[in-house]
């Protein structure tokens, strides 16, 4: 059984200072770029450990030239952590999830699941979306924690967002698509917001709530972009109706034996950070 050096885990754990400048732009523009999350060692063991799992788990055998917009744009893989104990330390990261926890200015988060995203060679653009039109949850206390495995230049395709777009009403219901892409980007454009674009450091993570609109660009490299990502919600997070098919299905997938009106406490949503008392 492969054994993690005591200094990964306590780097995974160790807290990271947010600033109160931080914590007031994550509340006005609903993302945020932090430098120096996580150091070298941490970042080159998980790419690996992470990029074995997903060779293991991908089911996707269909070439990239035959695939539709939405698995052109990335291989993903989810709940990793119930598949490794390993990846499970990393997943379950108390430095990241506090992170979350201060940034949302909640008492404590939980994971509503992980995901590895991976963007091949080649593989195309992310559209425009805003990741809560697929979450039955009934508040917007949520967020992701998005991390690239490696240094991200903006020709692997990096993160960008659309700055304070959460006030947007319009495009919310819009799933990954041609169409995301292209109604979304006229209506942020008609409301002047900032688009940010910028390549990712190494050990640099970023933030973003559930209605803020982001896309990624094509990886126009011959490497592979390599992105794990952990998305969270206030540990008092209740169920909502699902209002789409995919809010079900997320349901029935990552929320399993959760009940409408009620925290979404199961076995896949665990506590993961909590102010102590």
């Amino acid at each position: 059984m492969f054994e993690i050096a005591t200094s990964i885990l306590e780097d995974l754990n160790k807290p990271y200072k947010l600033s109160q400048e931080q914590i007031e732009f994550y509340q006005e523009n609903r993302y945020l770029k932090l430098k120096n999350v996580l150091n070298k060692d941490v970042i080159e063991l998980y790419n690996l450990l992470i990029r074995e799992k997903v060779q293991e788990l991908n089911t996707m055998n269909t070439p990239l030239e035959e695939r539709d917009v939405y698995n052109k744009a990335f291989l993903q893989i989810m709940n990793i952590w119930t598949q490794s104990a390993t990846i499970k330390e990393f997943v379950f990261s108390k430095r990241i999830a506090k992170i979350a926890s201060d940034l949302m200015q909640v008492d404590g988060v939980r994971l509503y699941h992980d995901q590895a995203l991976f963007k091949e060679p080649g593989g195309g653009f992310t559209p425009w979306h805003a990741d809560q039109y697929y979450w039955p949850l009934e508040s917007d206390k949520t967020v992701t924690a998005w991390i690239p495995l490696q240094e991200t230049p903006l020709e692997m395709g990096p993160l960008e967002f659309s700055a304070k777009s959460h006030l947007m009403q319009e495009g919310r219901n819009l799933k990954i698509s041609d169409d995301s892409e292209i109604e979304i980007q006229k209506k942020l454009r008609l409301g002047d917001f900032l688009q940010v674009k910028e390549a990712f450091e190494l050990g640099e993570v970023s933030f973003h709530s559930g209605w803020i609109f982001h896309r990624a660009g094509a990886n126009q490299t011959d490497k592979m972009r390599q992105v794990m990502t952990m998305i969270y919600m206030d540990k008092d997070m209740t169920l909502k109706k699902p209002e789409n098919i995919n809010q079900q299905a997320d349901w029935e997938t990552w929320c399993p034996g959760a009940k409408v009106g009620e925290v979404v406490n199961t076995p896949l949503n665990p506590i993961i950070y909590e102010k102590a008392s």
